[in-house]
């Protein structure tokens, strides 16, 4: 059975939904001494990744089902363990500067919807966020980390070879995705064929799932895709040269750009039937330099110095508050 989630605009193969209930409006998600945390939250946030996840999975399955829940309650506890150390800060009388937020606020477009402003207010407007709304949910993740870094101030300094390390390890992370390109084939397969018409979501994504099969064991994929493919690039094979980041989805951008060079993957949900891909080469936007994010990466190693003593401050913290989770 085919149903369509409005929030995402994408067709899900599935006859129950996890996510329609989590994004249940005007709903309390937690409480946490007496605050109250709001299901309208805990959507927003979950939205990037559940569309991966939905992109990823056209058959939902137990994989979907146990990511989802696991991203559900980290999310969630982020959301507790942020309005406990909110109770704190407010204590101190400390503030977060505006422009900071706002940087924040345009570095998370950047990353989570490929620069899409239009995009981002969009799933805004979904979840019944407002652009304020947001910048305060960040103000507040950012007032986290101040925190965080006040907390453990005393943490020994980080040494240059810990600092290069971890700048290795994450730079690639850090980098401009919105010169990212990519060079990939495909196979479409639409959820309803003009030319059959006795098809139906559930074969086309059968044959989309038997075709992955055969190219995952060896089949040529050009050949699979000027025969079977149904769009516009079928005749080259279904290949797509140099495509920049920003002409794709978000979340599409997310899963292709994540496989290693050569791997099939999919089938693909997207909003009009299974896609199929096999990633030829990326060419990455440019990361910053070591100079540009020194803070940023030494406040990394500070942070991993320190987890479980932070572990251990943030659990003593916990157990003081009162904390009222809600079943979603």
């Amino acid at each position: 059975m085919i149903r369509y989630l409005s929030l995402l605009f994408i067709p899900i193969l599935t006859s129950t939904s996890a996510f329609s209930q989590a994004i249940e409006v005007n709903g309390i998600a937690a409480k946490v001494n007496g605050q109250v945390i709001t299901k309208n939250e805990v959507s927003f946030m979950l939205a990037p990744i559940y569309a991966q996840l939905a992109t990823q999975f056209p058959r939902r399955g137990p994989e979907f089902e146990r990511q989802f829940k696991e991203a559900q309650d980290k999310i969630i506890q982020e959301l507790i363990d942020r309005q406990i150390i909110l109770d704190e800060f407010k204590q101190l009388g400390a503030s977060i500067r505006p422009s900071l937020v706002d940087d924040e606020v345009d570095r998370q477009i950047r990353e989570l919807y490929n620069g899409d402003e239009a995009k981002f207010r969009e799933e805004l407007k979904k979840s019944r966020l407002t652009m304020e709304g947001y910048r305060e949910m960040t103000r507040e993740k950012m007032v986290v980390q101040a925190m965080r870094a006040q907390q453990f101030s005393d943490a020994p300094p980080p040494l240059p070879n810990e600092v290069q390390t971890e700048y290795n390890k994450v730079k690639s992370t850090l980098r401009d995705i919105s010169k990212d390109k990519i060079t990939f084939r495909k196979i479409f397969i639409p959820a309803a064929d003009p030319e059959s018409p006795l098809a139906t979501p559930e074969t086309q994504l059968a044959l989309a799932e038997s075709l992955a099969s055969k190219l995952n064991n060896g089949a040529d994929f050009e050949e699979i895709a000027k025969e079977n493919s149904r769009d516009a690039f079928a005749s080259e094979g279904g290949l797509q040269e140099d495509l920049p980041r920003t002409d794709l989805s978000s979340e599409f951008a997310a899963i292709i750009f994540e496989a290693d060079e050569g791997k099939i993957i999919g089938p693909l949900l997207d909003p009009r039937g299974f896609t199929i891909v096999k990633v030829i080469s990326k060419n990455l936007g440019p990361s910053p330099s070591l100079s540009e994010v020194r803070s940023m990466i030494e406040e990394r190693v500070r942070r991993n110095k320190t987890s479980a003593q932070y572990e251990r401050w943030i659990e003593s913290r916990r157990k003081r508050a009162m904390i009222d989770i809600k079943k979603l």
